[in-house]
């Protein structure tokens, strides 16, 4: 639900590349991709996230508190998002992500699958 409405909560397929992650590592990752990444308050669990830090950015930690401070993204992270805030665990939470831990981006929804909970 954290990437609701972007991936719906339903089984819909999307296709995901790792090429251009294996071949230029960080310079693949731009700000408003949509990453696969290894949770890292659980590494065995993957979410998908929204890019919205690269490394060297400084971010605010949270548009809807901005009193909560701002961010240097360290070299080797990112900084990711869930586009349903409300409902999402993110670096709000565990602060940025080492870029080790990305998987994939995804790059096309396959499918549209209807989502039924309206």
């Amino acid at each position: 639900m954290s990437m609701y409405p972007t991936l719906p909560y339903t089984a819909t397929p999307y296709l995901d590349e790792r090429i251009t992650l294996r071949l230029f590592g960080a310079a693949a990752i731009h700000r408003g991709d949509v990453v696969v990444l290894q949770k890292p308050t659980a590494r065995w669990v993957l979410v998908a996230k929204r890019v919205v830090g690269l490394p060297g950015d400084v971010v605010c930690v949270d548009p809807v508190l901005p009193e909560r401070g701002h961010v240097l993204v360290p070299k080797g992270h990112i900084w990711v998002a869930g586009d349903n805030r409300d409902n999402s665990t993110d670096s709000r939470d565990f602060g940025p992500v080492p870029i080790a831990l990305v998987r994939s981006r995804l790059i096309v929804q396959v499918g549209q699958v209807e989502d039924r909970r309206s």
